[in-house]
């Protein structure tokens, strides 16, 4: 990151979308400060532009859909907020914390300075993330998958770990499954598992990266029903996806990005039904 980026904002979200309104809705309190805030956001790959100075707020409790054609900078913006990448300029600040660095003042001038690895991964533990490809442990049970980080990160005891983990299990709809291997599982039945194992480590946000894109259409409601419980006990919760029926349904902010910008965000009902924006209208036309 750049040793000048940008302050910290105190205004309204994204700077860069011409239709930008802010989330209405009972989960969410508008008068809170945002669990997420992000500012100024770029990301370059080599030569590659892939975020262009992103700007979003995401109020605590509500549900955030980002929508969008692939590279877009959907998914890279997630990697982004859990420190799965460096930030090539601008910030990002979970529940009032800024990620990944310390501001240190000298000279007049503000820097930032890259945190320890374990403030980091200190940091990173309380953003769940749910990834397309389910990534869990191939040798280890479902149980096992959802005990692992509260023992080696968070330093439970296997005991505590487990009583957890069954209850974790249990409310994705799998005290059936608990002994089994991913290999014995469903695509729907791994990410239900998955998502248990984010939730493991008691998050104050949940990102998920396109978590239904990898399964079979008839899997897909099930992982979608689970989403929707943890939408509803109120979990912040920044969802990459091309569901656009959870989105309308679910959704409290719909943002809609493309080419690395946010095009346009705002009321899901208004986003989806009678966008402003033409890049917009187009894409919804491929996915309605």
């Amino acid at each position: 990151m750049t040793a000048d980026a940008l302050d910290r904002p105190s205004g309204a979200a994204s700077a860069n979308s011409a239709s930008a309104s802010g989330p209405t809705t009972s989960r969410a309190d508008a008068s809170a400060a945002p669990m997420v805030e992000i500012a100024g956001v770029h990301k370059m790959f080599g030569d590659v532009h892939v975020l262009k100075g992103v700007d979003l707020e995401v109020p605590r409790g509500s549900v955030c859909v980002v929508l969008g054609p692939s590279g877009s900078g959907k998914s890279t913006l997630l990697r982004c907020i859990n420190e799965l990448e460096d930030l090539t300029a601008g910030r990002i600040y979970v529940d009032g914390d800024l990620i990944g660095y310390r501001e240190v003042e000298k000279n007049g001038k503000k820097r930032l300075h890259r945190l320890h690895p374990k403030v980091i991964a200190t940091q990173r533990s309380r953003i769940g993330m749910v990834f397309q490809r389910f990534n869990l442990f191939p040798h280890m049970t479902a149980l096992q998958n959802v005990m692992e980080a509260p023992v080696q990160v968070r330093g439970l005891s296997r005991a505590q770990a487990r009583a957890r983990a069954e209850e974790l299990l249990a409310r994705v709809g799998l005290s059936d499954r608990v002994d089994h291997y991913p290999s014995q599982l469903s695509g729907g039945q791994q990410q239900r598992v998955a998502i248990a194992r984010a939730l493991a480590m008691d998050p104050e946000l949940m990102l998920f990266d396109e978590p239904t894109s990898a399964l079979d259409p008839e899997l897909v409601g099930e992982v979608l029903a689970v989403m929707r419980d943890l939408a509803e006990s109120g979990m912040t919760m920044i969802v990459v996806t091309h569901e656009i029926g959870f989105a309308r349904e679910v959704g409290d902010h719909v943002v809609f990005m493309d080419d690395g910008v946010i095009v346009e965000q705002g009321d899901p009902r208004e986003v989806l039904t009678n966008p402003r924006e033409e890049r917009t209208r187009e894409f919804l036309a491929h996915v309605l």
